[in-house]
């Protein structure tokens, strides 16, 4: 007997919270932050961080790099062929960025590194993808230039499209070193008073507990370049209100979270080097994602790539203000466990 086929459908509840206020150099003015979560403590959280970030002045944010990655895997006979055939292409670049030409309007052949691993060659190439992510568009451009490979060095043989070496939804430290996504930079710093006013700590607490927690606590667990508290759930309520790649929070929420007292204040700062957002593509014609892009004035006429360096600065304001709110809760006994007691149970 067959079985009917069932629709399903559910919906993760988003809110808008902020405004955050953005003081350059990327992105200036105030913004409402779309943030899709079942864990609604997150919400009056990050709300917490935009209180703090307007009365401070704004949130300084750049974008240190823009490239997407796509590895692919081809044998050779032996490891001297291997090196011989990489040894041709990096001499080869300007007939390998003509081919990826031809497979989009917007990709560019940026660079290409190898490893050689026995007979095995990875080679992981570079591109810029103007306002998509770019997931599907690095994978056309890194198929023309495999398939031209294997007809110009008839020894090498496929093996796959992606070799790992990309590295895509996977925590590793080559796309800390080399990128992958946005490399994104956002800082803050927070005037005593008010640190003391709303987040309810002071400067040499925060930052104490940034080293103890954040850098000697992930170091304890093996963590990956990552010294963070919880970047992971700014970006997955982000990604899902703006229509991205959710598992992209694996390689994303690799990042660093950094504390001073400098002169009686704190200055804070977050650094996310493989953000993996878009305003094209997969997931953008939603209905409500299109119009949380449109509030974030990530739709407007600009260069291609533009919004979507907008849109990667956005978010990594998201993930200050959450990243400021927790760590200042957690330096102060019972406040993070009396939150969640407060928003999460019902009566």
């Amino acid at each position: 007997m067959k079985t009917p086929e069932v629709e399903l459908s559910a919906a993760v509840p988003m809110r808008r919270v902020g405004p955050v206020l953005l003081a350059g150099p990327e992105v200036t003015g105030e913004f409402l932050l779309p943030l899709a979560t079942f864990e609604t403590p997150l919400w009056p959280s990050v709300g917490r961080g935009a209180r703090v970030a307007q009365a401070s002045g704004g949130i300084r944010a750049v974008v240190v790099d823009d490239r997407m990655t796509r590895s692919i895997l081809v044998e050779a006979p032996e490891a001297a062929e291997a090196l011989r055939v990489a040894e041709a292409l990096a001499s080869r670049q300007a007939e390998a960025q003509a081919l990826v030409a031809q497979t989009s309007r917007f990709a560019r052949l940026l660079d290409v590194h190898r490893q050689i691993i026995g007979n095995l060659l990875y080679l992981r190439f570079e591109f810029s993808t103007g306002d998509a992510a770019g997931h599907n568009m690095v994978t056309a451009a890194a198929e023309r230039l495999m398939d031209w490979l294997l007809a110009e060095f008839p020894a090498l043989r496929y093996v796959s499209i992606s070799g790992n070496f990309c590295a895509d939804k996977k925590a590793t430290a080559v796309n800390g070193i080399l990128g992958r996504g946005k490399n994104v930079v956002a800082e803050l710093t927070v005037p005593r008073k008010l640190c003391e006013r709303y987040l309810k700590a002071t400067p040499e607490k925060i930052a104490e507990l940034n080293v103890k927690k954040n850098l000697l606590g992930t170091l304890a667990a093996g963590g990956l370049r990552s010294a963070n508290a919880h970047f992971a759930n700014m970006l997955l309520a982000f990604y899902l209100a703006t229509g991205q790649d959710a598992a992209n929070i694996v390689e994303g929420s690799q990042g660093f979270t950094h504390a001073e007292a400098r002169g009686g204040d704190l200055y804070f700062s977050v650094t996310l080097p493989n953000l993996i957002v878009g305003t094209v593509g997969a997931g953008k014609d939603l209905p409500f994602v299109r119009e949380n892009l449109e509030l974030l004035g990530c739709l407007a006429e600009r260069a291609p790539g533009a919004n979507a360096r907008r849109l990667a600065v956005l978010c990594a304001a998201a993930v200050l203000c959450g990243e400021l709110s927790l760590l200042a809760a957690q330096t102060n006994p019972h406040e993070l466990m009396q939150a969640h007691r407060k928003l999460e149970r019902k009566p």
